[in-house]
């Protein structure tokens, strides 16, 4: 594993952030950290990035502690955070130049490294424009650029999505998947949307700071009983009564609906319609998605 992540705990006071955490990541995959806003992923990212150093638990990354030896670990690993740092009066050759400096690179050296990373992200045709003349998709192009100089073995990036619109999400994930299958890069983003999670090779599902689940996306969806069925209903308790009378499924009550796993939940959904006449007001059918696995080992939404 490039990354190792052994019980690892964080307080801050009395509150438990991050309690017993543990987890590795395989070299050259896409590994998504998923949780709703609270759960952790903040904290385990400022961990990862050597920002801050962990109540208890260990820490390797390329095989460098990172509790012991935090500045060669900052060597080896490539950062996006959520906030951008793009300097905007500077242009995006003169950002990634910057940043090279900063990691002792000079010369042709850094030159090249700049123009091979403006390349890998679509961006050599806007190396002399200046960084605020980007748009916000082409400015976290310029973030991963920047991450991707002194060649890490890690890329960590936080919520990469976050405030790009759903064309610039899709463009962020095309280069993301370039960096893998172009470079070789292993890349650990921390998420809490459904489809960019769906996009990683394997998921890390967390919530009030505890493992919950980990698997591809895939294996954890097969967690869940076969197709979702969801009933808006008049009477939840008495609807849910009857449906567990007579078809033995668990029932999960919210308010006025009821969340069913069910396999062959079309031909359920024509059955729960008959036994509760008059009660259904509305009904709907999908297949397990990554927010119905988080519901189930948790018993709440991924928005908290």
């Amino acid at each position: 594993m490039i990354v190792a992540v052994e019980n690892l705990t964080h307080r801050y006071g009395a509150r438990v952030a991050l309690d017993g955490l543990s987890f590795g990541v395989a070299r050259g995959a896409v590994y998504g950290v998923l949780g709703p806003n609270g759960g952790g992923k903040s904290t385990l990212f400022a961990i990862l990035s050597t920002l801050i150093t962990p109540s208890s638990g260990q820490v390797v990354v390329d095989g460098v502690d990172a509790l012991a030896k935090p500045a060669e670990v900052r060597r080896r690993i490539g950062v996006v955070f959520q906030t951008q740092s793009v300097d905007r009066k500077l242009t995006v050759e003169e950002n990634l130049l910057m940043q090279g400096a900063l990691y002792g690179l000079r010369g042709d050296l850094l030159r090249n490294r700049a123009r091979e990373a403006l390349d890998h992200l679509g961006l050599g045709d806007r190396a002399r424009e200046r960084a605020d003349r980007l748009s916000g998709g082409l400015k976290r192009r310029l973030e991963i650029a920047k991450a991707l100089l002194h060649q890490p073995a890690v890329v960590l990036m936080d919520e990469p999505s976050a405030g790009l619109d759903p064309a610039a999400r899709r463009d962020l994930w095309t280069h993301i998947e370039r960096l893998r299958g172009e470079l070789g890069a292993t890349v650990l983003l921390t998420t809490h949307l459904l489809d960019e999670a769906d996009r990683c090779d394997r998921l890390l599902l967390i919530h009030q700071g505890r493992k919950v689940a980990e698997g591809t996306p895939a294996e954890l969806k097969s967690r869940v009983g076969g197709d979702v069925v969801v009933l808006h209903v008049r009477d939840a308790a008495r609807a849910a009564g009857e449906i567990t009378r007579r078809f033995q499924a668990p029932v999960r009550i919210a308010g006025d609906t009821l969340r069913v796993e069910i396999p062959n939940g079309h031909r359920f959904l024509a059955e729960a319609v008959e036994a509760l006449p008059g009660e259904v007001l509305s009904l709907a059918l999908h297949k397990p998605t990554l927010e119905d696995v988080f519901l189930d080992e948790t018993g709440v939404t991924l928005g908290g």
